[in-house]
C-alpha cells in the first residue's frame, strides 16, 4: 500500500461522512434517531459524518436503508467506500507519539493537491531541517523519552516526502520573518535551516514567500493556518488550525472563504519568491 493510498482512505472517510450527511438532513432525520437506529449515540454520528472515525458497513448499510436509500447502485456505491475508508494510515505506526486529532491532519495533507499555509512562529513542518525539526519537538515534548521525541522527528520527516512525490502537491507558504530569527536549536541548527529553504524553494511545485518585518499590519496578523485542497471535485477545501491540545478543521464554505483571501493577500503583500529568497540569504549571513 502506497502513501498515497493510505491518505486516500482519510478522503473517502470524509466523503462518505459527508453523503451520510446529506442524506440523513434530506429526510429531515435528527442525529439520534440516526443514532439509535444503528445502536449508537447521536454524537456517534456526529464523527462518523464528519469522517473522524471509521465505518462499520452493517451501520452503512443500517442508515441506507433508514435513509431511504433503495437504488441497488447507489448502495453499492456507497458501501464500496467503506473498504476503502477504513484503510489504516502509514502513520499508523506513530500512534505512541501522536496525537488523535492529528492523525486526521496527516492523511488530509497526503491527499491534497494543494498545500497553502502561512506560519508565524516555525518554519513549516514541510520546511524543517532533520536538526531544527529535533529542537523544536523537544521543546514541544518536555520531559518526554528521548525515543519518543525521535519519533515524532522520524514522522516529520516522512511527511517530507511529499516535496520528491512523483505526484507532489503544489504547495504554496508564507513563512514570517519572526520564524527566521527565533532560533531553534542554536545558530548552527538556524544556519543550515536557512541554508535548507533557499534550496528547497528553487523546487518548481514550491512557492516560499517571507512576510518581512517592515511590511507591518499583514493579513495572517490572527495566527498560523493551513489551507488544504484536493483533487476530488466533492470535497470541500479544509482549512486546518492547530491549537496548544486539539485542532480545529473548518470546511463551510463561508469560513474556508476567508482564510482563501487572507492566504491569496498574504502572496500579494509579500516580496516575490526571488526577492524572498534574497531575505533569506540577508538573514544568513547573520548566523555565519
Amino acid at each position: 500500500m502506497t502513501a498515497g493510498e493510505s491518505s486516500g482512505s482519510v478522503v473517502r472517510r470524509i466523503l462518505l461522512g459527508s453523503q451520510l450527511r446529506r442524506l440523513r438532513e434530506a429526510r429531515g432525520i435528527t442525529r439520534e434517531a440516526a443514532g439509535y437506529s444503528i445502536r449508537a449515540s447521536e454524537s456517534k454520528i456526529s464523527r462518523l459524518e464528519l469522517g473522524r472515525v471509521s465505518f462499520k458497513a452493517r451501520d452503512v448499510e443500517d442508515l441506507l436503508t433508514l435513509y431511504g436509500v433503495a437504488d441497488e447502485a447507489e448502495r453499492t456505491a456507497l458501501l464500496s467506500l467503506v473498504k476503502e475508508a477504513n484503510v489504516a494510515g502509514w502513520w499508523h505506526s506513530y500512534s505512541d507519539v501522536l496525537p488523535g486529532w492529528f492523525q486526521t491532519y496527516i492523511g488530509l495533507e497526503g491527499a491534497a493537491s494543494l498545500i497553502r499555509g502561512y506560519e508565524a512562529q516555525f518554519v513549516h513542518g514541510l520546511l524543517q531541517t532533520e536538526a531544527y525539526a529535533h529542537a523544536v519537538v523537544r521543546h514541544g515534548m518536555k520531559g518526554a523519552a528521548a525515543e519518543d521525541i525521535d519519533r515524532r522527528v522520524a514522522l516529520r520527516l516522512e511527511r517530507q516526502k511529499l516535496l520528491v512525490a512523483e505526484r507532489a502537491p503544489d504547495i504554496h507558504i508564507v513563512l514570517d520573518e519572526a520564524a527566521l530569527r527565533r532560533v531553534q536549536g542554536g545558530r548552527d541548527v538556524m544556519r543550515g535551516q536557512l541554508e535548507h529553504l533557499i534550496e528547497v524553494a528553487q523546487l518548481p511545485h514550491l512557492t516560499l514567500q517571507i512576510m518581512p518585518f517592515s511590511h507591518g499590519w499583514h493579513s495572517g496578523e490572527s495566527g498560523t493556518f493551513t489551507v488544504l485542497t484536493f483533487p476530488e471535485s466533492d470535497l470541500s477545501d479544509v482549512v486546518f488550525l492547530e491549537q496548544l491540545t486539539s485542532a480545529l478543521y473548518l470546511d463551510k464554505r463561508e469560513d474556508v472563504a476567508q482564510y482563501e483571501r487572507a492566504m491569496a493577500q498574504l502572496q500579494e503583500e509579500c516580496p516575490s519568491p526571488e526577492e524572498s529568497v534574497t531575505l533569506l540569504r540577508r538573514v544568513l549571513t547573520e548566523f555565519a
